[in-house]
């Protein structure tokens, strides 16, 4: 097989090849960042795109923004590696859009500028909330950009050969990703949000189109018959056998890992919800009407896209392996660079890796503005120097993203190797912990206060991320993030169970303790109007 030529060779495929076709993505892309960069006149062309899009290209968008790394790596390894267990990641992945359409995306359009901030500052006091959700902002990005460059990480080490040198902090592998964070700030710098749009419209289109040919090429292989590639599938997996097909391979061993499994999914399906980078994309849409067309958008292709990574996981099993792909460099996340040589060879993986690097490259951008915009908007413009001119915000937005994509570069070194479904997962807690409450009390009820926002934010974000470091994430098991050491007392991988309730508690407990502000329930009467009418919303240029 491919694969087994791929074991003893150390790499897959042709490097030249697969660097290459990356190249060719890179070029196409950065002339079309530079092409539409040139129309970035205001605040609002750089943050939100001058808000021109439709909602089927937004849709395509955020379809591109949200298919990252963990769905097409992480999610089609975990498929292949623990079955069934591993596919509960895309049904949470998924169900999310419907918190996301049902309660957010409409009102949150309606009422916010450009970033999360607007919506929680609306009716409180806008200094010390808008610190918040800038704090909470970065904080959520981070993570979840952490993931996308230990993707990253294993894309490198399997196609160009280069091995991941643990005993050194800078090695060659540290170079190549160095080279995707300068890329990623290129797209930011210069595009903007219209420019960063475009690239995760086309790398939408292009991953869908790449996971749909590796679909059919799946089942074509097995005369259409989804039962003969499980049944493949039952047979190249020999520890697990027809386990792989059903619930509890990774999540059903223990108790433990049963009430770890409804933290995960707790997690996942409120998470989306609370995404700093996917809540900015509903400001790049003219009206509430297109927001709401965006996500339905939206939910359809990722659902399709989902459908197609429990053939690929599936797949990857009955041709590849189990464990071929998890002695691969990159682990689980190796599973369809894998069954991409296995079905068409060099070509097909060179194809499919360009996508992967286009998907990685396309999120972060978006993170990376994402980042920049909060703390420029927020803390600059309304913390910091309350009433700068537009002109210095976006200058300030420009040096953020720098810095953000310098931090983006170490911690994507240090995370290389990780499993990138797992860290997304982590990404998610936090932000179903630390925005979600915030942004739901602050639409839907008029007593909330300053005071109970700042519990909120703060303590979903205190607690949340406090749970992780001191669960066996972090250390304590031999998938842990540090080895040999073990300061774990947590017992859940993911902490959304216990932190997610928590920060809804703490939300109500600081409106009590904070008393009441007539300030701030007089404007909720407004903010409800606009919410749900759009009356003063912000339009398009």
């Amino acid at each position: 097989m491919l694969a087994d030529n791929y074991l003893a060779a150390g790499t897959v495929g042709k490097p030249a090849l697969n660097i290459g076709i990356f190249l060719a993505f890179v070029l196409i892309t950065l002339v079309v960042v530079f092409y539409v960069g040139r129309g970035n006149r205001t605040a609002a062309d750089y943050y939100a795109a001058g808000r021109s899009f439709t909602g089927p290209q937004n849709g395509l968008a955020i379809s591109g923004d949200y298919l990252s790394a963990a769905s097409f790596l992480g999610i089609a390894g975990a498929i292949a590696t623990v079955g069934y267990d591993g596919f509960l990641y895309s049904i949470g992945f998924l169900v999310a859009w419907l918190v996301a359409l049902l309660l957010v995306a409409e009102l949150l359009r309606n009422t916010g500028k450009f970033t999360m901030g607007d919506v929680l500052s609306f009716r409180m006091r806008q200094r010390p909330v808008r610190a918040a959700a800038a704090i909470s902002t970065l904080v959520v990005s981070f993570f979840y950009l952490l993931a996308q460059m230990a993707g990253a990480g294993g894309l490198i080490s399997l196609l160009l050969g280069i091995p991941d040198d643990k005993s050194t902090f800078f090695n060659a592998q540290s170079l190549v990703l160095a080279v995707v964070g300068v890329l990623m700030i290129i797209y930011v710098l210069v595009g903007g949000m219209k420019g960063t749009t475009w690239v995760q419209i086309i790398k939408s289109a292009l991953l869908l189109v790449g996971a749909a040919i590796m679909t059919a090429w799946v089942l074509g292989s097995f005369g259409f018959n989804f039962s003969d590639v499980l049944g493949q599938a039952i047979q190249n997996s020999p520890k697990a056998g027809d386990k792989i097909l059903g619930p509890g391979l990774q999540y059903g061993k223990t108790a433990i890992s049963k009430i770890d499994f409804v933290s995960l999914g707790l997690a996942l399906v409120l998470g989306t919800a609370g995404l700093p980078h996917i809540l900015m994309r509903f400001y790049t849409v003219p009206s509430a009407k297109e927001a709401r067309r965006s996500v339905v958008w939206a939910i359809w292709l990722i659902g399709i896209f989902y459908l197609f990574t429990l053939v690929l996981g599936y797949g990857a099993a009955a041709l590849v392996g189990p464990e071929k792909i998890l002695a691969a460099p990159g682990g689980a996340n190796s599973a369809a660079p894998l069954l991409a040589f296995q079905l068409g060879g060099e070509l097909l993986l060179g194809l499919i890796s360009a996508v992967a690097f286009a998907t990685i490259l396309a999120v972060v951008a978006g993170l990376t503005i994402t980042a920049s915009a909060s703390f420029a908007h927020d803390v600059y413009a309304n913390v910091l120097n309350r009433g700068a001119a537009p002109d210095a915000e976006v200058r300030v937005a420009r040096r953020t993203a720098l810095v953000f994509g310098l931090v983006a570069i170490i911690g994507g070194i240090l995370a290389n190797g990780q499993n990138v479904a797992f860290l997304v997962a982590l990404a998610f807690a936090v932000a179903a912990s630390a925005n979600l409450p915030t942004l739901l009390y602050s639409l839907f009820w008029k007593r909330f206060n300053t005071t109970g926002a700042l519990c909120s934010v703060y303590g979903g974000l205190i607690i949340s991320v406090a749970l992780i470091i001191f669960s066996p994430a972090v250390s304590g098991e031999k998938t842990s993030m540090i080895h040999g050491v073990d300061f774990h007392w947590f017992p859940l991988s993911n902490p959304g169970l216990v932190s997610i309730p928590l920060s809804f508690l703490l939300g109500v407990l600081g409106t009590f303790i904070g008393g009441r502000e007539e300030a701030g329930e007089h404007g909720y009467a407004e903010m409800e109007v606009r919410s749900l009418t759009g009356a003063g919303a912000e339009k398009a240029d």
